[in-house]
């Protein structure tokens, strides 16, 4: 920094000798900020060291994004002068004894970069980056860089680096990081219309033919095209739709890279398919991780930002695109759905205990008591499930919706991620569940999330020697795995009750 407070680089016009002069007061180096002469009574603030918490460049306020969160941070040198008039205007000097940082530009003629991190940035605020309109719906007074379903998909940078920061699921769980994109823009409004036209098909001939015709127009080789520039996240809602259009047709089980495929599917659909799943990093993405934790959204928007788990939790879900006709009752499918996407929103303190059991030795006295709350959130889980069954048991199904979930069954494609984190921890999901098993099941996760399970699956392996124990802690661990063992039981329960009629109550069935 200079002998004086402000740059050349930070004026909008020349500064004169008597502005120079202001500037070049007083300024200590150890911290503090003195000043002489009356202290301005507009457009001024309190100088403020650019070490202090408080600075523009230090951590953000937790509920207001465009301020400090430190309580030392600068008020206003007049309380009666209205927030407008505190800032200067463009091309006026900044106030005397406000360094600027080399090579950084002023505030005062610059847009300051959000104070919010990356994760608050990715989950979204209640305000748009620089001074726009607050957000309302999906697509709708929000500034063109947080817009999610941006034309022709430009990709969403502040999204790309939350996603691709280590994820942690003592955050939300296995849940996205953002509420999933409601309706996608531009040419992708195409492959929007065919998922939803897909999901509500009679059956798969006919489920078949929209992807055959889509073809022939010439609809499916310009999505292709587009797909490198779509956002992470626009992406992953592409997928979830690729996921809904390939199980009403019957193709869940292919791989669209195999030469196999192209005797079965449409061959332009398999190269969408393909290309979406190297944008997203993620091969074998139809399934049940996709379908139900990216098609979902909250009924009515909430009027302030909540955590996107108790987001799940508190609010009325409706899916995205849904596997009933509009204006007819949701199906069996998408309470099934809906159910799951619920299961892993309760789910969140599941993740947290086991972190917590993980590297902890059987004999520290932590861990039967972790142990003991991880009993009552399984029980919880599975009290969430049979409370859920009543609705899923009522709704309509049609054969097609049958066939559909005998597919994905068959696949090993509906297990839901929090209960492939429970057996992480306590190394047993069945009776017998072989490691093989395992690895099958978790190849519908993404690759964080796998990684994050095989984490848990080595990091937890103390705990489970309680198994080879006697004593009260290895009652607690087995007392933990028959309740897993009864939670995955109600959850097959209701995939039955789902696919197929059943007159027997769901607490029976378990």
């Amino acid at each position: 920094m200079g002998d004086t407070a402000i740059t050349k680089t930070t004026m909008a016009e020349p500064v004169n000798a008597a502005e120079r002069a202001n500037a070049a007061g007083p300024v200590t180096t150890a911290g503090a900020v003195t000043t002489t002469g009356p202290v301005p009574t507009t457009g001024s603030r309190t100088p403020v060291h650019p070490s202090d918490p408080s600075h523009p460049s230090g951590p953000s306020h937790p509920s207001d994004p465009s301020r400090p969160s430190d309580a030392s941070a600068a008020p206003e040198a007049s309380s009666g002068a209205p927030p407008a008039a505190a800032e200067p205007a463009s091309g006026t000097p900044s106030s005397p004894g406000i360094p600027s940082r080399p090579g950084t530009p002023s505030a005062a003629n610059a847009t300051p970069a959000s104070p919010l991190p990356a994760a608050r940035r990715a989950m979204g605020s209640g305000r748009a980056e620089g001074g726009a309109a607050p957000g309302g719906p999906e697509g709708k007074g929000q500034s063109a860089g947080a817009r999610p379903g941006r034309a022709e998909g430009e990709p969403d940078d502040a999204a790309d680096a939350a996603t691709a920061a280590p994820h942690d699921p003592c955050a939300h769980g296995f849940l996205p990081e953002r509420p999933p994109v409601r309706s996608l823009i531009g040419t992708w409004t195409r492959l929007d219309a065919m998922a939803r036209a897909a999901a509500i098909a009679p059956d798969r001939e006919a489920a078949v033919a929209l992807v055959e015709r889509a073809h022939r127009a010439d609809e499916l080789a310009a999505l292709r095209q587009r797909v490198s520039r779509l956002s992470l996240r626009n992406a992953e809602a592409a997928a979830m739709r690729i996921a809904v259009i390939a199980v009403s047709c019957g193709w869940c089980g292919l791989d669209p890279q195999a030469p196999a495929a192209r005797e079965v599917a449409d061959e332009a659909f398999l190269d969408l398919w393909a290309a979406i799943a190297h944008r997203i990093d993620h091969d074998q993405f139809v399934a049940l991780p996709t379908l139900a934790l990216h098609n979902w959204a909250p009924e009515r928007k909430p009027r302030r930002h909540i955590p996107i788990d108790q987001l799940a939790r508190t609010e009325t879900l409706v899916p995205i695109v849904r596997w009933a006709p509009e204006g007819q009752p949701l199906s069996r499918l998408d309470r099934l759905m809906l159910a799951a996407t619920r299961l892993e929103a309760h789910g969140i303190w599941l993740f947290r205990l086991a972190e917590t059991l993980a590297g902890r030795s059987p004999d520290d006295s932590s861990t039967p008591t972790a142990l003991r709350r991880l009993v009552r959130v399984q029980h919880a889980l599975r009290a969430q499930l049979i409370a859920e069954a009543a609705e899923l048991s009522a709704a309509p199904a049609t054969p097609q919706q049958r066939a559909v979930l005998g597919a994905l069954a068959g696949q090993g494609a509906l297990e839901p991620p929090v209960l492939q984190a429970a057996d992480a921890v306590l190394g047993i999901g069945a009776r017998r569940m072989r490691e093989g098993r395992r690895q099958l099941l978790r190849r519908h996760l993404p690759a964080q999330h796998r990684a994050w399970l095989s984490a848990m699956d080595r990091h937890c392996a103390p705990v489970r020697t309680l198994a080879h124990r006697g004593g009260p802690d290895a009652a607690v661990y087995r007392e933990a795995q028959e309740s897993l063992i009864a939670l995955r039981r109600t959850y097959t329960a209701l995939v039955q009750a789902a696919a197929r009629p059943t007159a027997a109550p769901l607490t029976k069935a378990a």
